[in-house]
């Protein structure tokens, strides 16, 4: 059991115990206080501590009591702000905008005890307490929204947090670099106004001359064009999109009425492996606050624990996650030996029973930049690296990763590490070798491997930025070969989204049929999620790709919805009417009936299934086989953590893109 003198100050008498008169900076969260790297808060608030600063935290505040943001007194240099490792909105509500009942990353799994866009209120509480006091907003909910941006709650378009926070700076993206600069900054004296320059920042200017001063840049649509315009946001967010690299991303001005602007500076540098190495080795409890421990912990915690993370980024792009308008596209790698490191220290663990459950990040199979020419020039701006195939300038190195899985293994201790991150199932198709293949098969899958295909439809896949199909069968096929050849039964389960943009009824009902094909019935079935700032998001919004500017379908009748995701589900009985209307809705009637092609029979359950005889599909469990529908826990992790924190590794993903059960195991 960790110590309370481990963590940082969360009281007046934990600061007079160090025997400090006031911190420098006060963290204020939405989350519970978890003393873990896979937590933003903590590497933002280890980081600061490393650099000499004095850091108090404030987690959780009573938003309707002032007096709960004074708790430590008014920091020398300013508040840092985050909502937590999810966007408040997403930790709050289902994508059918149902409140959810349990929060794991509050004590005991309690809902409530943050308010809807957490980062906002936090900002606009501390002001109202202390009049002059810099806030510096960071963590994945400020990132996300830190230009003009559509909240799928409301409905509509909102304006840049920085100024709905009434914050002075937003520290988007992972933060290390930027809010170090910012701290160093302040300690100076240089007030807060004159701290415009850092990048990975947003700052706002106001006045008739309020761009004299601001260089090279790209003025935006302003916020009367967009509101009044959707193609002009979808226009907005593309420029946005390719300005997202730290090498070739330029600084851009969101103009606002009464002569306000909101400015970003370009992205902050990605950290180096030896950067990357010490901020996973600053002294983390590694453990909730002590404060928590008759409400039994912070549950989050215990997903992450004896995790490990290896990476940061992701080239891959799936339009419907957030990672890439957050970490960025190019790839932070962690050295082999600062892992190795790291999991000796889980094995002295007294809670270890020998079982480390993920070594990854947002994919687990990307251990090197996609090619080297990014390292100096920067990625492509109007290219991908895996879409629509493989680049031929790619560089497909798998062999680091199953080194280093190979060593893990081995450590004293260590029964079994496992693969939960995903891998990205082209990018080890496209290389040359099994190796890795042959090594996950063999030592690193438990019956069941985790992918995520997302669809079938070659359509659908095309707008989601993912593989075709057949990319996914034929790595389907290997893996069977592979596991046959290690004598083991083994399955692929995957992940799909319902009613994604360029999904009509007819795309829904490929999918239903794939799913009687494949003899698998999921369980858990992802509603798309329209998070913030993700391309599918925009095309929801917009209607269109922002890419091309041309139309999209999208769904957005919660009723056509309701049917599509019913399609994948369509055995549940609770599913028939839904079902039966989706298909003649789609003209596709022949898949009602006795045949061993249909879907459903020409009449209603009663008791039964509603669907055909022999249309059963079988879960996939541990490697055996049963009837009923496999409900696999955790899945695709969601977003990274932020300048005032934010997601952990990229784990956490979607709680954007990806709803929160997905991304909830979350990093």
């Amino acid at each position: 059991m960790a110590d309370r003198s481990q963590f940082l100050p969360v009281n007046r008498a934990d600061m007079d115990e160090r025997g400090w008169d006031a911190c420098d900076f006060v963290y204020v969260c939405g989350d519970a206080y978890v003393d873990h790297p896979s937590f933003g808060m903590a590497i933002i608030t280890r980081m600061l501590e490393a650099h000499g600063y004095r850091v108090g935290v404030i987690c959780q505040p009573d938003w309707r009591d002032p007096a709960s943001i004074a708790v430590l007194g008014e920091p020398r240099l300013g508040f840092l702000v985050s909502a937590g490792n999810m966007d408040s909105m997403v930790n709050h509500y289902s994508v059918t905008k149902h409140r959810r009942r349990t929060d794991a990353y509050t004590p005991g799994g309690r809902a409530g005890a943050r308010p809807n866009h957490a980062a906002a209120v936090y900002g606009n509480l501390i002001r109202r307490t202390f009049k002059r006091t810099p806030i510096i907003l960071g963590g994945i909910e400020a990132s996300l929204r830190r230009l003009a941006h559509y909240d799928y709650w409301s409905d509509g378009l909102k304006r840049s947090i920085l100024l709905d926070a009434g914050a002075d700076l937003v520290i988007y993206g992972m933060g290390e670099h930027a809010i170090v600069e910012v701290a160093d900054a302040l300690a100076a004296g240089l007030p807060i106004e004159q701290v415009t320059y850092v990048p990975g920042t947003v700052y706002r200017t106001s006045g008739e001359n309020a761009l004299a001063e601001v260089y090279d840049y790209e003025l935006l649509p302003s916020w009367d064009e967009l509101s009044a315009d959707r193609l002009a946001y979808a226009r907005s967010f593309a420029v946005q999109y390719r300005n997202m690299d730290p090498i070739t991303g330029g600084r851009l001005v969101e103009p606002y009425p009464h002569g306000v602007y909101v400015v970003q500076n370009p992205p902050a540098a990605p950290l180096t492996t030896e950067e990357m190495d010490a901020v996973y080795e600053l002294p983390y409890a590694r453990a909730w606050h002590p404060d928590y421990d008759e409400a039994g912990g912070v549950p989050a915690f215990s997903e992450v624990k004896f995790s490990l993370s290896s990476n940061r980024g992701c080239f891959g792009e799936c339009s419907f996650c957030a990672l890439t308008f957050h970490q960025g596209r190019m790839l932070q790698v962690r050295s082999r030996e600062s892992i190795v490191r790291e999991a000796e220290m889980l094995t002295h663990d007294p809670d270890f029973k020998g079982y480390i459950n993920d070594v990854g990040g947002p994919t687990a199979n990307f251990f090197r930049p996609a090619c080297d020419k990014q390292r100096e020039h920067g990625v492509c701006a109007n290219r991908r690296c895996l879409w629509p195939s493989v680049c031929k300038n790619m560089v497909v190195d798998e062999d680091g990763y199953a080194d280093l899985l190979r060593e893990l293994r081995g450590l004293p201790g260590v029964k079994k590490v496992f693969v939960r991150s995903g891998i990205r199932f082209d990018y080890a198709m496209a290389d040359p070798s099994d190796r890795f293949l042959e090594e996950l098969v063999r030592h690193h899958v438990s019956g069941q491997l985790r992918l995520a295909p997302e669809h079938v439809s070659d359509t659908v896949l095309a707008i989601m930025g993912k593989p075709s199909r057949a990319v996914y069968d034929a790595f389907c096929k290997r893996f069977r070969e592979l596991s046959a050849r290690c004598g083991l039964e083994q399955y692929v389960v995957p992940y799909l989204i319902s009613s994604h943009p360029g999904s009509t009824m007819k795309e829904a009902v490929e999918l239903a049929e794939a799913v009687r094909d494949m003899g698998y019935m999921p369980e858990q079935v992802q509603d798309f999620y329209p998070t913030p700032s993700t391309m599918s998001t925009c095309m929801y919004y917009t209607g269109v790709d922002p890419r091309t500017m041309e139309p999209v379908y999208v769904a957005r009748d919660p009723h056509e919805k309701a049917m599509q995701r019913a399609l994948i589900q369509y055995r549940k009985p609770e599913n028939y009417k839904l079902v039966r209307e989706a298909l003649e809705r789609a003209g596709r009637r022949d898949l009602i009936g006795y045949d061993k092609h249909c879907l459903i029979r020409p009449v209603p359950p009663r008791g039964g299934t509603g669907a055909r005889k022999g249309s059963g599909s079988k879960q996939v469990h541990a490697g055996k086989t049963t009837h009923g529908a496999p409900s696999p826990k955790g899945g695709k992790k969601a977003l990274s953590h932020g300048a005032s924190g934010s997601a952990p590794h990229a784990r956490n993903r979607a709680a954007q893109g990806r709803e929160g059960a997905r991304g909830n195991r979350r990093r």
